[in-house]
C-alpha cells in the first residue's frame, strides 16, 4: 500500500533536498510533511507527530559531517542518539502503525572494514569515532525498539553525494575548489586529507531511489530489518580527484590539509548491498562519472553566483 502520510525529519538537509521531490513524484497522492522541529526537543517531537499522525517517516535529521561530530560531539549525541530516541518513543506512543525508516550509516562498522572485503549486515558494529559510535547506538536502539512493536527498517547508506552536498564532505570539498580554481578566486593548489583510502561511493539521487524501493517494500520487512545501501564498487579518493581534475580541465599542486585527515582511518571500505538487491529490487543506476560531472557543475555555477 502507498503511504498517505510521509513525516520526513531533516527534509532542509542535502538528502531532504533530493529526497523530497522524488518522494512527491513516486507517491503523488502522498502528503509530505517535512519536520522542522527540533528532534531534541522531545514535546515538539511529541506533537509533531500527534499533528500529522504519519503511516510513514523517513528519519534524516542528523548531525552527519563527521568533523562536527568531532567538535561537538554531546550534540551529536543528543541529535543523533536522543533525537531519534524521541521520535521512535513519538510514534509508538502517537502513531503506532508508522512504517518509521531510520536512516543510518555504514559508517557503524567501522573497525569491521579491517576485514578488506564487502560487508553485508551481519558484520559487528564497531564505530571508530563521534558520529559513527552515535549512529551505531541508534541503529541498535531503534532495532531494540522492534521488539517492542516499532515498525522500523534501518537503512545503513555507504558515502554518498551529489550536487547540493557540503564542501565538509570529501567529493564535495574537492569539487568546490577546482570550481574557485577555474574562476580565478582561488590559486591552483587543492588542500584535501587522505589519498588513498577507499570508500563505496554512490549518487545521492541512487540513495533515495532505495529509500523509495524501502517504503514500496516495507509491509514485507520484518521490524528491525536491516539492509545495507552500497555500491559494492571502492574508489580511492585519488581517483576521484584525477577525474574531477580532468573534468574541470584544471592541473594544480596538491596540499594535505591536516584538518581533513582522520585519526583512525581504514585503507578500504566496502559494501555486500545483496540484500537490498533482493528484497528492493535496487541497485544503483547512475554512472559514477555523471555523479562527479553535476557535482562539479553544481559548484561551478555557485561559484559564479556567489563568487
Amino acid at each position: 500500500m502507498a503511504p498517505e502520510r510521509i513525516l520526513l525529519t531533516g527534509g532542509s538537509g542535502f538528502v531532504g533536498g533530493h529526497l523530497s521531490p522524488a518522494l512527491q513524484q513516486a507517491f503523488p497522492n502522498a502528503t509530505i510533511h517535512a519536520g522542522g522541529f527540533d528532534v531534541t526537543d522531545r514535546p515538539a517531537v511529541a506533537a509533531a507527530v500527534g499533528d500529522v499522525r504519519p503511516d510513514t517517516c523517513i528519519h534524516l535529521a542528523a548531525v552527519s559531517a563527521l568533523r562536527q561530530a568531532r567538535r561537538d560531539p554531546d550534540q551529536a549525541w543528543q541529535v543523533n542518539l536522543h533525537g531519534t530516541l524521541n521520535l521512535a518513543s513519538a510514534i509508538l506512543a502517537e502513531a503506532p502503525g508508522c512504517v518509521l525508516l531510520f536512516v543510518s550509516s555504514a559508517d557503524a562498522y567501522g573497525a569491521s572494514f579491517r576485514a578488506g572485503r564487502p560487508l553485508d549486515e551481519s558484520a559487528p558494529l564497531a564505530p571508530m569515532n563521534p558520529y559513527a559510535a552515535s549512529k551505531a547506538a541508534a541503529d541498535l536502539a531503534v532495532g531494540a525498539l522492534a521488539a517492542d512493536g516499532l515498525r522500523a527498517v534501518r537503512l545503513r547508506p555507504f558515502n554518498h553525494t551529489g550536487p547540493g552536498q557540503s564542501a565538509e564532505f570529501v567529493v564535495a570539498g574537492i569539487a568546490e575548489q577546482i570550481a574557485r580554481i577555474g574562476a580565478g578566486l582561488q590559486p591552483p593548489a587543492l588542500r584535501i586529507g587522505a589519498l588513498d583510502p577507499q570508500r563505496d561511493f554512490l549518487d545521492v539521487r541512487d540513495v533515495c531511489a532505495a529509500y523509495i524501493a524501502c517504503l514500496r517494500h516495507a509491509a514485507a520487512l520484518p521490524p528491525g530489518t536491516v539492509i545495507n545501501i552500497a555500491s559494492g564498487t571502492p574508489r580511492s579518493v585519488r581517483s576521484i580527484l584525477d577525474t574531477l581534475l580532468a573534468l574541470g580541465d584544471i592541473e594544480a599542486t596538491i596540499e594535505t590539509d591536516p584538518a581533513r585527515l582522520r585519526g583512525s582511518d581504514i585503507p578500504l571500505a566496502c559494501g555486500d548491498a545483496a540484500r537490498a538487491h533482493s528484497l528492493l529490487h535496487w541497485q544503483p543506476r547512475i554512472a559514477w562519472e555523471q555523479t562527479l560531472r553535476d557535482t562539479l557543475a553544481y559548484w561551478q555555477e555557485r561559484v559564479r553566483q556567489t563568487g
